[in-house]
Formats: C-alpha cells, sequence, structure tokens
C-alpha cells in the first residue's frame, strides 16, 4: 500500500503536471500538428490497497483533455504495480511497468515525446532558446497555482491548516507585461481553484511579479533566492510578505515530493 506522501506526489503527477501538456499543445503548432486527426485516449493507472490511481489523457484531433479515473477502453495504458513505480516513471526515473497496446507504435511515440515536454520543469533544465525559455516560466507558473490547490484538495495537513483559516483570497504569479504569462489560486475557507490569467474579479491579497522570462529564470533555478531577487528588483512582491514566505515553503514540500 502506497503512504501518504506517495499518494499526493501521484495526485500532483496525475492533476497538476499532467494538465500542463495541454498548455504545450496549445503553445507549440509542431505539437499540435502531430496530433491532428488523432481521435485515442492513453491510460496511466496504479494499483493500490487503498485504491488504485489514475488518469487518461483523451485526445480528439489537436485538443486534449486529461480525465480523472479510468478509461472503460484505452487505446495504449501504462500500467503499474504500484504508485511508487507510477511517481518514478513520471519524475523522469526507472521503472517497471506494463504497457497495453503497445502495437500502436505511432501513437506511442508522440504521446512519449510529449510527457518529455515536462522536463523542461526539472531544476536541472536551463534552456538556451527564448521559445523553451518562455514555455519553462508560463509552465512554472501555472504549475505553483495548480499544485498549491491539488496540495490542498489532496489532504496536505499544513496547507489544509493555512487555507482553513483564510477569507477570499487570491494569490497571484505573472510576469510584468504579459496577460498570456499569468496564473493564480483561489483560496476561500478551505477551499482553492487554481487558473490561467490574471484574475479580475478581486485585487491580489499576493502578487508575485517577475520582471521579466530572463529575470524569473534564475529565480525559478534557485540560482537567486526570494530576498536577493526582490532586492534587485528581479521580483515586485505585492502584498503580505508572511503569505508569500508561505507560498514559498509549501512549494518547496511541493518540489521535495515530485522532483
Amino acid at each position: 500500500m502506497a503512504s501518504h506522501e506517495e499518494r499526493l506526489a501521484a495526485g500532483l503527477f496525475l492533476h497538476a503536471l499532467f494538465p500542463l501538456l495541454k498548455v504545450v499543445m496549445n503553445e507549440n503548432a509542431g505539437v499540435r500538428k502531430k496530433f491532428a486527426g488523432v481521435n485515442a485516449s492513453v491510460q496511466f493507472q496504479a494499483r493500490d490497497g487503498e485504491g488504485d490511481m489514475g488518469a487518461y489523457l483523451k485526445f480528439a484531433d489537436g485538443r486534449l483533455d486529461v480525465v480523472e479515473g479510468t478509461c472503460p477502453k484505452p487505446d495504449i495504458a501504462f500500467l503499474f504495480a504500484s504508485v511508487k513505480r507510477m511517481n518514478a516513471m513520471l519524475g523522469g526515473k526507472p521503472a517497471l511497468f506494463r504497457i497495453r497496446g503497445f502495437y500502436r507504435v505511432p501513437l506511442l511515440v508522440k504521446v512519449l515525446a510529449l510527457l518529455m515536454n515536462l522536463t523542461l520543469l526539472m531544476p536541472t533544465a536551463r534552456p538556451a532558446d527564448p521559445e523553451k525559455k518562455r514555455l519553462k516560466v508560463k509552465l512554472t507558473l501555472y504549475m505553483m497555482a495548480a499544485s498549491l490547490s491539488q496540495f490542498n484538495k489532496l489532504g496536505n495537513p499544513d496547507i489544509r491548516k493555512w487555507t482553513s483559516m483564510q477569507p477570499e483570497r487570491i494569490y497571484q504569479f505573472s510576469v510584468a507585461g504579459r496577460e498570456d504569462m499569468a496564473a493564480y489560486l483561489r483560496v476561500k475557507a478551505g477551499k482553492t481553484q487554481a487558473g490561467p490569467g490574471l484574475y479580475a474579479k478581486r485585487r491580489p491579497f499576493v502578487h508575485m511579479k517577475f520582471r521579466s522570462v530572463d529575470e524569473a529564470l534564475p529565480i525559478i533555478l534557485n540560482e537567486v533566492n526570494m530576498v536577493t531577487a526582490v532586492e534587485k528588483g528581479y521580483l515586485a512582491l505585492e502584498g503580505s510578505p508572511e503569505y508569500a514566505r508561505d507560498i514559498g515553503n509549501f512549494m518547496m514540500q511541493i518540489q521535495s515530493l515530485i522532483m
């Protein structure tokens, strides 16, 4: 049976990181072209005594949806004997698993290539290409909001306590002057919701605003700490510094689980 931490990590992979593949497809015309005309479902499933964990990628002519649970008739299924093994594979480590539908070689190759785009999120990924830099920062902002929300929904006690004591508040993450590079976390009485873009209905309680893509990268890569980043002007921190520090602490916990 998987530990609580292993199930937390799996939930983050399936429900916070997998949806980022939709961003990759929307941003990359080459990837969309590869999946043009593809109508298929690809299942990821791990067995566990507490209850199997899984989600599937549903492709529909260049569009992608991530669906929680089990697909009745997947075209390809990645099947893991344990949650630990699934986490290892999704985290880029060697792991044993079975593939059902491996004869669908063209689809399998496309899916594996799509998954490789998530390696941009790894701390060791230092892209030189300007477009990949931009995508790394955008994916990171989206991941921050989505993973914090899922961390709460999946039952981490620290963030559960933190969110339960708050009225409606917005935590905004963005790159200055780039509305397309923003994501938010909405907190209200223990519940959380993540979304793309700038939240328009309420002023952010905390707004972490990076000055540019190039100045966001050293912070994301942990080459510059938050205090130094603020001092140098790489990062503007609007709102409560105490709550911004809490966000940073939660992100460290999340990274330790999935990276």
